[in-house]
């Protein structure tokens, strides 16, 4: 078996969007992903594991970390920070096992530089008034709460060109086939074959 190395696949989406469904199927079908362990800033809650569920770190550390281009991408949530240590997740691409990103806007933009090989995903609800009923149905947050997750949501959308592929969620099965034939054909890409053509030639 020749070897191929791991594919990142990045997807983001606005919230309501469905993301974690079609993200939790993929995961059932395909198994085999890896898991990345970030760093958070946040202390743990009962049960989590320092370097099983999190690495936490206290503040001046992980700022002196991201100074120190440690993470492949990082952000700020809710006052806490959160990061994806770079090298390790290079270690486990080199492996040859793909690593699946749920993360926002920000986060791609920042794995564009430090992963860009890459398989950048957006998912769009039919419409924003579509996203807002799906939002209202829910019924976990406020209407304000709501108005805040719209206005991020055109945001987030307003920042699409940065994706390659585009997959309106519409119809979750019809979505869902789309993600995996995306995944799939990213996973042939040359660049993830990079011994092929030298190891058959000397074959």
């Amino acid at each position: 078996m020749i070897e191929r190395t791991g594919l990142p696949l990045v997807i983001s989406a606005p919230s309501g969007t469905g993301k974690s469904t079609l993200i939790a199927r993929l995961r059932q079908e395909f198994p085999a992903f890896a898991f990345s362990i970030s760093c958070t800033t946040r202390a743990p809650r009962p049960g989590e594991i320092h370097g099983k569920d999190y690495y936490f770190l206290d503040k001046k550390t992980f700022l002196q970390r991201r100074d120190n281009h440690f993470f492949a991408e990082w952000a700020s949530v809710h006052g806490n920070l959160y990061g994806t240590p770079l090298e390790a997740t290079q270690t486990i691409l080199a492996q040859g096992k793909d690593i699946i990103f749920d993360i926002d806007v920000q986060g791609a933009r920042q794995l564009k530089q430090t992963l860009p090989q890459s398989c950048f995903v957006f998912l769009f609800p039919p419409s924003l008034k579509a996203l807002e009923s799906r939002l209202v149905k829910r019924g976990t947050d406020s209407r304000e709460v709501i108005a805040k997750r719209l206005a991020n949501a055109r945001d987030e959308i307003n920042q699409c060109d940065l994706f390659e592929f585009w997959i309106i969620n519409d119809d979750l099965d019809t979505a869902y086939e789309e993600l995996r034939a995306v995944y799939l054909a990213a996973r042939a890409r040359a660049i993830h074959r990079p011994g092929l053509k030298q190891t058959l030639l000397a074959t």
